[in-house]
């Protein structure tokens, strides 16, 4: 007799089915498992041993085969060690023939018999109630598989002998509950900067329209501090954003205890950060930064820091919102549409536009374009906001805290996100919730510049050499501003100071 265990593959986020076929036969006394399993899937043979004999059961004197179906599917992962499990133990008459059907299975075992937890559970539970069926998993890990369906049977035993009395009837384990992230400390607020009116005005157009933004300034003038206190103005995340993010964060193996939040996400990684950290990859084609950043901010200080090839890898996931992950036996697609925040200084001593400042490397602007040619033009092109941020004065510091702080912001920029999603919700575009997700078709739509608008963005395209992205970001970035005021059209001033973010040495070029 064959017995089936359902569980599931992972291709990106998506589960895909696995049919996990046990068969116990006479013959030389071999423990088999095929059907393109990498190394822990090969493993699992001594573990399920180890913990069926932990747990009371020895295998059987025979042949035991172990079939993952289908079988040109990659099987990767130790979360097949329960079902397989949990097979053998239907086989052997230790469970109850129908006790496994309707049930997802996926869990790592120890060799005392403990499921400990893995990752993907929460894909796994949302496949699973999708095809009508339960999930058993881990203990730890049922918060997380509860958040899927609240309809949906989730079985979350510690070990192997729980799920026997389960399913016997000595023992009930009941539904686990989600679990919500509480989270400890001070929360960041812009009322913690002095100064910088400028450059909280841009962060602010930032977070209302979901563009991205580069400040530009010596060390010491507060850019990572004011990158860090933009999820504080963000809105918080929708339950569809939640779903995407939650599922991308338990594929990474993330959530801890599978508890989930409605922040954003934000994630800060080192200028040593390699290509496939940024963007995913290796062995196992894990999500990077840039998808576990989605619906989020990533923030890259130190940008000229970072290995030109691993920031230009981050273009086409800006403009698509999607990373395609290509390997010689798999392909999968990460989710990635985050706002991108970087900081760096103006040269490599970061003193370059400070007064009187000579630069061992002569003119401080040689310095300042040698340092700057680290970033490609494509690269820059994709960036809306362009802010040269001053140095901090001891005059600034002595001030009293700012009035205004992360609430009053976050207010504004709550109305602005409800006035575009209303917008594009109109023109039938339900999945655009900012300007910066609008292409350009959709945004020409939202668009109608009188005579001396036109003027304004016709003179200043061929001035500043606009691309047909630049110029088509500048509209996206006016229509943010004129979002903000709460204005229905986008008049001339708000195209003037769209213009003014533009980056630094187009402004130069186009004033010579």
């Amino acid at each position: 007799m064959v017995v089936r265990v359902a569980t599931v593959a992972f291709e990106g986020i998506e589960a895909r089915p696995v049919d996990v076929q046990v068969m116990i036969s006479n013959g030389s006394v071999v423990f088999n498992v095929v059907g393109l399993g990498d190394k822990a899937v090969a493993e699992s043979r001594e573990r399920v041993r180890s913990a069926l004999v932990a747990s009371g059961l020895s295998l059987p004197a025979k042949r035991i085969t172990v079939n993952l179906a289908p079988a040109d599917l990659p099987k990767e992962g130790s979360h097949y060690d329960l079902p397989i499990a949990l097979g053998v133990m239907v086989a052997m008459g230790a469970l109850p023939s129908d006790a496994l059907e309707g049930f997802t299975v996926l869990g790592e075992l120890a060799l005392d018999g403990a499921i400990a937890p893995v990752s993907g559970v929460l894909p796994a539970a949302v496949a699973a109630s999708a095809r009508g069926m339960g999930l058993i998993c881990p203990a730890e890990c049922g918060p997380e598989a509860a958040w899927a369906s609240e309809d949906m049977a989730v079985i979350a035993p510690r070990n192997l002998i729980q799920i026997a009395n389960h399913f016997r009837g000595t023992q009930v384990l009941s539904r686990p509950r989600p679990a919500v992230k509480a989270f400890s400390g001070d929360p960041l607020d812009l009322r913690d900067i002095k100064g910088q009116e400028s450059a909280k005005r841009a962060l602010e157009i930032a977070a209302a329209g979901g563009h991205n933004l580069l400040f530009n300034g010596p060390p010491g003038a507060g850019k990572s501090m004011l990158a860090a206190r933009l999820p504080s103005i963000l809105p918080p995340l929708a339950p569809g954003e939640l779903l995407e993010v939650s599922m991308i964060h338990s594929v990474a193996g993330n959530l801890a205890g599978g508890q989930l939040t409605d922040r954003r996400p934000f994630r800060a990684p080192h200028h040593s950060a390699s290509m496939a950290a940024l963007v995913g990859g290796g062995p196992h084609a894990k999500p990077g930064e840039a998808s576990l950043a989605h619906h989020g901010v990533l923030f890259l200080d130190e940008l000229p820091e970072f290995q030109a090839p691993a920031l230009d890898a981050l273009r086409q996931p800006l403009e698509s919102g999607e990373i395609a992950i290509s390997r010689a036996n798999r392909r999968c697609t990460y989710p990635a549409r985050f706002q991108l925040i970087a900081a760096m200084n103006p040269c490599r001593c970061g003193l370059a536009n400070e007064p009187g400042h000579r630069c061992q490397k002569g003119a401080p602007q040689r310095c300042a374009q040698l340092y700057q040619n680290r970033i490609s033009g494509p690269f820059l092109d994709r960036i809306d906001l362009h802010l040269e941020v001053p140095a901090i004065r001891a005059s600034d510091l002595i001030l009293p805290p700012p009035v205004e702080g992360s609430a009053e912001a976050a207010a504004r920029v709550a109305q602005a996100r409800d006035i575009q999603r209303a917008r594009y919700r109109a023109l039938g575009h339900d999945a655009v919730a900012c300007n910066a997700m609008a292409t350009a078709a959709i945004i020409e739509q939202t668009i109608r510049l009188d005579d001396s608008g036109s003027k304004l963005i016709r003179e200043a395209s061929e001035r500043l050499r606009l691309s047909a992205r630049g110029f088509h970001r500048v509209l996206k970035l006016a229509r943010t501003i004129a979002d903000l005021q709460g204005a229905p059209d986008v008049l001339r001033a708000h195209l003037a100071e769209a213009l003014s973010y533009r980056p630094l040495a187009d402004r130069t070029s186009a004033a010579a």
